[in-house]
């Protein structure tokens, strides 16, 4: 590994090497010849060489892919690609590199060793639990707006706390799917290995109208529905006139039941015949 990422750097100090002083001594005494900086920033003192090793896994380990990215000033310049056996150059500063490294047959096999190794961490994420992970998600439905009549609404079907993130969320009014009105926010991580994600929906409902939120996900043996109905004012009214008059029963039969057992407590208590004589 360190072999392959040194081989990356050589090629450029050769090339500097073979620079004609005379561009050498402008470089270093007439700064003021050089490409002006964006906003009059100075250069980096330093690039930075970076290493990516990638397992690429199809149907579990039926088919593994391996890549090994090499990085020079955040651009990709040569990659080992397992499936092709060689160095092949992304730009043409990583050409000479892949020609190099393609020629020395240890540093290939060293790669293509490393689908074996993917293989083997495979078994280790399973038994970790890693692969194969899978939890429920949550789901609810919240009207954000008025949720009268007639009247525009904004329901919000928040889906919570599920994983993997594939996931499909659909929105059914009186059972048939709603997509012109259906807006989704970007996946979220939750920060626990798992996701969330809101699915809003501006509609105006009607009497009668029923909405549904389908939550589909690989945890779920079959898909979870949420519905939400729109009250009327009118109905909205008679709830609350029932709960008025409800209240004003109970305290009404509170006031009567506090005379009676006053008054109850005030009458004296009747004698014995007996006692009068």
């Amino acid at each position: 590994m360190g072999a392959a990422a040194a081989g990356g750097i050589p090629g450029a100090g050769s090339r500097w090497a073979r620079a004609p002083l005379l561009v050498t001594l402008l470089l270093l005494l007439l700064p003021g010849l050089r490409p002006p900086l964006a906003h009059g920033a100075e250069p980096p003192e330093h690039f930075l060489i970076q290493q990516k090793a990638q397992c690429l896994y199809t149907d579990g380990t039926g088919r593994i892919q391996f890549l090994d990215r090499y990085y020079w000033g955040r651009q990709e310049f040569v990659r080992f690609d397992s499936d092709w056996g060689l160095f092949e150059p992304v730009t043409e500063l990583g050409r000479r590199d892949a020609e190099s490294l393609n020629r020395d047959k240890a540093i290939l096999r060293g790669r293509m060793a490393s689908v074996e190794r993917c293989r083997h961490n495979y078994g280790g994420m399973e038994q970790g639990h890693v692969i194969g992970r899978s939890v429920e998600p949550r789901v609810k439905i919240s009207p954000t707006q008025s949720d009268s009549l007639h009247h525009p609404t904004l329901l919000v079907c928040s889906v919570t706390g599920f994983y993997p993130s594939e996931i499909e969320i659909k929105w059914f009014r009186n059972g048939q799917e709603e997509t012109a009105g259906a807006v989704s926010t970007e996946l979220l991580q939750s920060g626990d290995w798992t996701f969330q994600i809101l699915v809003m929906l501006e509609t105006a409902p009607r009497h009668g109208d029923v909405y549904t939120c389908q939550v589909e996900h690989a945890s779920l043996g079959s898909p979870v529905t949420v519905q939400w109905e729109p009250q009327s004012d009118s109905a909205r009214s008679k709830m609350l006139t029932g709960i008025g008059g409800f209240v004003l029963g109970l305290i009404f039969l509170a006031l009567g039941l506090l005379v009676y057992l006053k008054n109850k407590k005030g009458r004296p208590a009747p004698q014995p015949a007996g006692l009068l004589s």
